[in-house]
């Protein structure tokens, strides 16, 4: 699935309909607040909101940016992988 990445955002269209998507806007100490996991009920169950994570937490490596979550899948999807704790400020 050929996710599409903006600045603070990262999401999956089909047809011009949004599918899948995490948002994860700025915090004033240049931190990031994960707060917003989508899929489309027609994806649900295929590992696709896990997808968006791990494409989450390697952006935001890349860029050298922490965050807090305050999703209920992110606390729990980082809950579970502790190799992704890294991420967190």
């Amino acid at each position: 699935m050929p996710f599409q990445t903006e600045t603070n955002r990262i999401y999956y269209e089909q047809n011009g309909q949004l599918l899948a998507e995490i948002t994860f806007p700025a915090l004033p100490d240049g931190s990031v607040n994960i707060d917003h996991t989508y899929v489309d009920e027609s994806l649900r169950g295929q590992g696709v909101a896990g997808h968006l994570m791990e494409q989450t937490v390697q952006t935001l490596r890349a860029t050298g940016r922490k965050a807090v979550a305050t999703c209920s899948y992110a606390k729990k999807w980082l809950a579970t992988h502790e190799e992704a704790r890294d991420i967190l400020r």
